[in-house]
């Protein structure tokens, strides 16, 4: 029965993938950030580098939260 919920419940299931994939892309953009930032330009500017790549996931964050908020506050 509980299967029948899953598959009938599309926003769910939308909200579970939009959540998925916002982890997927803030831990790429940090992992694969800091090793290009390392490759580039050596381990030592890979600090500052993951600071600017923190606060660009802090941003993707915000923009996130204020979309799921006009969301719904629609509904």
């Amino acid at each position: 029965m509980s299967d029948q919920h899953k598959a009938s419940d599309p926003r769910g299931r939308r909200r579970r993938e939009q959540r998925r994939l916002f982890w997927v892309v803030a831990i790429f953009l940090i992992l694969g950030g800091g090793v290009a930032i390392a490759v580039v330009y050596g381990s030592r500017a890979v600090v500052l580098g993951s600071v600017c790549l923190l606060t660009g996931v802090g941003i993707l964050a915000l923009l996130w939260g204020i979309l799921l908020l006009i969301e719904r506050w629609v509904e």
